[in-house]
């Protein structure tokens, strides 16, 4: 860190100004101040500071536009931006746009001395989580009991570290096996409601019947079986976090009433009559693409917007290249001391793989992987004859479910109407066609020739399952024409054989979303079709 570094500070409030100025000159620290966004990029291209401490709302542009400039004029400047509490959404696409570290208003002197420290440094408040020796990975602490030392996880520390002090919700989305639910204790142990209990709850374990029961609790004799009264996970929760996992697989009817329960902080037992009230903090989870459950109408809009307030993503395991051997030699070393082993490392050719493989079940695939070693075998080196299907195949074959959820944008725009090309075609007769027949194209292969209905659309917009019949003669001549429906069952059900029965793939190539074709094969599978 310089002995005396120069800071540049954007705020167009002038006695805050004065308070950062004062805040960090204290560190011994050359503290410049400007009004507008047009000087800051001035100083930036003439003489770039060190850090820019950049707050989001300026009177002539855009905060965000002074930080893409930042990256461009002076890339080693790390930019510390500041923003309301109600506009965490802003600086959380801040950080994605290259600004080191974000601080929410209000914050304490101490809290923006460390930041601006931190990125004197060159670190985050959570490095040092990895750290290297002699040229070999070796775990040195976790982020609480995340591991992970990549750009890619560095960014996810920061969001946590900024928003766990917050009482905003958190909305974490990724595959299973991404660590969603160490990403919640994390922001739970990072908050001052450390030494308060937290909850979670995983919606999609539970059956329906007896959700509500488990999140607000019931009196006794309001169902049968409901032999006493039982406090519920909102109860338990009461000054700490409940972690709702799964929240997509919620039931509707349930969905309104958590809503009520998150808007006014009271709810009701099961058969009960009185209103408590608690002070929780919510953070939920879910392995779906939320956006699409809005859209195919199982989650509430209204439910997903006042979830949807911090955005927080984990990737998958084939995205954290750097982390990927950390995470293997962390579990090698634990489960080599749980089964009395003698494993030491891995084969530089076990290495490789596991760089290369896919990992579809993410880092759980990877703690099984290893656990399978470590019970079956000894030795001090991990050797390939060791590894096991389908890891030792080096292969993609079996990546079932590896497609990858986007993370949802801040304020996505909730819509069912045709301008979404690639995800409802379901009602375009022309696209179906399309789908039908032109892909052989694609491909060097004649299109068979098909006939198209005129499609049976209901109230919703969307295909029904079979036309009905409208009690009038059909001509002879319409003989052999195939129901609309069922060419684009036939189109999805070719897409997934030439996929070799690959879901995702073949989603990919009909231009449509895997949660869609599988959405469509329940339909079919429920009224009957084959």
């Amino acid at each position: 860190m310089p002995e005396q570094a120069r800071i540049i500070v954007v705020e167009d409030t002038l006695s805050l100004a004065r308070v950062y100025q004062d805040y960090l000159r204290a560190d011994g620290h050359k503290v410049e101040h400007v009004v507008t966004g047009r000087d800051a990029i001035q100083r930036l291209r003439n003489d770039p500071p060190d850090v820019l401490v950049l707050d989001l709302i300026l009177p002539d542009m855009d905060g965000r536009d002074v930080l893409r400039a930042a990256h461009q004029a002076a890339p080693e400047c790390k930019v510390v931006v500041i923003t309301a509490h109600g506009s965490v959404n802003v600086a959380v696409e801040a950080m994605r746009d290259g600004a080191w570290d974000f601080l929410l208003k209000p914050f304490t002197a101490d809290k923006l001395r460390i930041t601006v420290s931190d990125a004197l440094e060159g670190r985050s408040a959570i490095s040092h989580a990895v750290q290297k020796s002699d040229g070999v990975d070796t775990v040195d602490e976790m982020y609480f009991d995340i591991i992970g030392a990549s750009d890619t996880m560095h960014d996810i520390y920061r969001i946590i570290e900024n928003a766990a002090p917050s009482r905003a919700t958190v909305f974490i989305t990724g595959e299973s096996g991404t660590g969603k639910e160490l990403a919640a204790e994390a922001i739970h142990r990072r908050s001052e409601r450390v030494n308060e209990p937290f909850i979670p709850l995983n919606c999609g374990a539970i059956p329906k019947d007896l959700m509500e029961s488990e999140i607000f609790g019931h009196v006794k004799g309001a169902f049968t079986g409901a032999v006493i009264d039982r406090e519920g996970a909102a109860h338990r929760a009461d000054g700490g976090t409940l972690f709702l996992d799964e929240i997509c697989e919620m039931d509707l009817d349930l969905q309104t009433k958590l809503l009520r329960f998150i808007q006014t902080g009271t709810f009701q037992k099961v058969g009960g009559s009185s209103i408590e009230s608690v002070d929780v903090r919510f953070v939920c989870a879910t392995n779906r693409d939320p956006l699409e459950e809005v859209r195919a109408g199982r989650f509430r809009e209204d439910l997903y917007y006042r979830l949807h307030v911090i955005p927080l993503h984990m990737p998958p395991l084939r995205d954290r290249d750097d982390d990927i051997l950390q995470i293997a030699n962390f579990y090698l070393q634990r489960f080599t001391r749980e089964e009395g082993r003698d494993f030491q490392r891995f084969s530089p050719d076990v290495a490789a793989l596991f760089a290369r493989y896919a990992w579809p079940g993410n880092i759980r695939q990877l703690q099984n992987i290893i656990r399978n070693i470590v019970v079956l075998n000894n030795g001090t080196e991990v050797t390939m004859s060791m590894v096991p299907r389908p890891v030792n195949s080096g292969t993609d074959d079996e990546r079932f479910g590896s497609e990858s959820i986007e993370a949802p944008p801040p304020h996505p725009v909730v819509s069912n109407g045709l301008e979404d090309a690639g995800r409802f075609w379901e009602g375009d007769p022309d696209a179906l066609a399309f789908l039908a027949g032109a892909r052989n194209l694609r491909d060097g292969v004649e299109p068979k020739h098909m006939d198209m209905a005129p499609a049976m659309i209901g109230a919703n917009g969307r295909f029904g399952m079979a036309p009905m019949s409208t009690g009038l003669p059909i001509d002879s001549s319409y003989a052999g024409i195939k129901p609309l429906w069922l060419v684009e069952k036939q189109a999805i059900e070719e897409a997934i054989a030439r996929c070799g029965g690959s879901i995702p793939r073949a989603a990919d190539a009909l231009g449509v979303s895997p949660s869609t074709i599988y959405r469509k094969k329940q339909a079919w599978e429920e009224n009957g079709a084959k």
